[in-house]
């Protein structure tokens, strides 16, 4: 008998006050006129601040995890690790954002309370511990998500890429909850932990069959999740037809929330399965770095060629979850962080040089950034770099912990596939800071920056700390694999 349990409401202290200070921003929004919307603003950065504070204080011991809800919601290292850095990267589109939306007549109080529950579901998505509580955190992301990318009501491409989205992703979700079905319908549980335990695999096993369709869906709906090819034909669209600061939040925070719903479905249900379904990780890990890199080389437009990087990207996360163990997830985790600290500058500079009418997504609208302002060209340059992989900046670091997880794993012939399409991606990366240096500016005007200081510094900052985690990554490792103590306990 299920019994509520009025203790179970601390474990949720994070969201709960989330979900508080978002109820709260909307109703003060309301009374607010369009010159006072940065009230809204600087409200929703302490709420993600107030917010990230719980999940510090509340954050178990490491190899504890806490439940609440009868099983439903769980709070562990992975949780806790997720949750800061998807908070992290929400404040950041945030700050980075307000510029270009005021601009574009965008910076309106629904984009900051969509992306308010949009990180609510994220946070849900990753402390899941039930099939219903995945698809409630993952149903509260995607839906925020679609009217986001739709927020431009006046450009058919946003509301081109909004139908396709929603369109997509409502096929993918139906798949992944008939994957959900076949489960519940073979263990008789809805339960993470217990489907662990009862999942069988053996030729005795009456609901063999069963399972492996189950699975079989679930790995599809985690695919288009994450943007893995051949999963992946919403997102050069999205990229491209969302307003950069939304583009910004899908690249970034979104893709942590995927990474823990992958984790908890994958090993913290169908870890009896390992055997089947890294295979079918594998797989998808070569045709993500195949079509990712092949495709990213014939953009021109900067955001299809970053959606195509990403696609790239998780091919090399998957090498992580290809390892099955407790250091292969948390070099997934690595990366996964990794990539959207380099995102996010990324974006962020597409976001610095756009202006009221000119969107700067095009590659050769940095032409010659480097004449017309050497920092920022520096900065793009750095973020190209990491993103490439180069050494020692941080972005190698997390290609070779995964690397190494699918070497040490026994798939040399993987890692060996992943080296050659990370050679071919040094291609399109270098195109950009060849632009940037060698060619020569489309106009001589000089570049307007956002009087937004605090954007500026912000990026800054993001930029220089790819440097600053590619001298010292160790202590985000350690901090990843500390996640996974219970994991490495089994």
């Amino acid at each position: 008998m299920i019994q509520f349990n009025p203790a179970d409401l601390v474990t949720l202290r994070p969201e709960l006050f989330l979900l508080g200070a978002t109820c709260a921003i909307l109703l003060i929004d309301l009374f607010l006129k369009p010159a006072q919307r940065d009230v809204t603003h600087w409200l929703s950065l302490l709420a993600l601040a107030a917010t990230g504070a719980l999940v510090c204080c509340g954050a178990p011991a490491p190899g504890q995890s806490v439940y609440a809800f009868n099983g439903m919601f769980v709070g562990d290292g992975v949780a806790s690790v997720l949750k800061v850095f998807i908070l992290l990267m929400t404040g950041l589109v945030f700050l980075y954002g307000r510029s270009y939306l005021r601009d574009r007549k965008l910076f309106v109080g629904e984009f900051y309370l969509l992306l308010l529950f949009a990180t609510l579901g994220m946070m849900l998505l990753v402390s899941a511990g039930s099939l219903v509580t995945v698809y409630l955190g993952l149903e509260l992301l995607t839906l925020s998500s679609y009217a986001l990318v739709a927020l431009n009501r006046d450009s058919s491409a946003s509301s081109e890429a909004a139908i396709k989205y929603f369109v997509l992703g409502a096929l993918a979700s139906g798949l992944l909850l008939y994957g959900m079905s076949m489960i519940y319908g073979a263990t008789g549980t809805l339960d993470l932990a217990k489907i662990h335990a009862v999942a069988d695999f053996s030729a005795n096993s009456p609901h063999r069959t069963l399972l492996a369709f189950g699975l079989v869906f679930l790995v599809v709906g985690i695919a288009f999740k994450l943007s893995a090819a051949p999963f992946h034909m919403w997102l050069p669209d999205v990229y491209q037809g969302a307003p950069t600061a939304v583009t910004a939040f899908i690249g970034s925070g979104s893709k942590l929330a995927a990474f823990g719903m992958a984790y908890r479905l994958l090993e913290g249900a169908m870890g009896g399965l390992q055997g089947q379904w890294t295979l079918m990780l594998a797989v998808l890990a070569v045709l993500s770095l195949a079509v990712g890199n092949l495709f990213a080389i014939a953009q021109s437009n900067l955001k299809r060629m970053l959606a195509y990087s990403t696609v790239s990207h998780i091919g090399f996360l998957l090498l992580g979850f290809v390892n099955g163990t407790a250091s292969g997830y948390a070099a997934a985790m690595f990366y996964a962080i990794g990539y959207a600290l380099m995102a996010t500058v990324a974006f962020g500079m597409i976001l610095l040089l756009a202006r009221a009418g000119f969107e700067a997504e095009e590659i050769d609208d940095f032409k010659g950034l480097n004449q017309r302002n050497p920092w920022y060209a520096g900065i793009m340059a750095i973020t190209m770099f990491s993103l490439a992989g180069v050494p020692p900046l941080f972005g190698f670091y997390p290609k070779l912990m995964v690397l190494k997880a699918a070497i040490d794993a026994g798939h040399l012939w993987l890692a060996i596939v992943a080296i050659v399409f990370a050679i071919i991606g040094l291609y399109y990366y270098l195109r950009v800071v060849k632009v940037m240096y060698f060619d020569e500016p489309a106009d001589d005007a000089a570049l307007t920056l956002p009087a937004d200081r605090t954007f500026r510094w912000s990026l800054s900052l993001n930029g220089l700390a790819l440097i600053a985690l590619g001298i010292a990554w160790s202590p985000l490792l350690e901090w990843c694999s500390g996640a996974f103590a219970t994991v490495a306990a089994r």
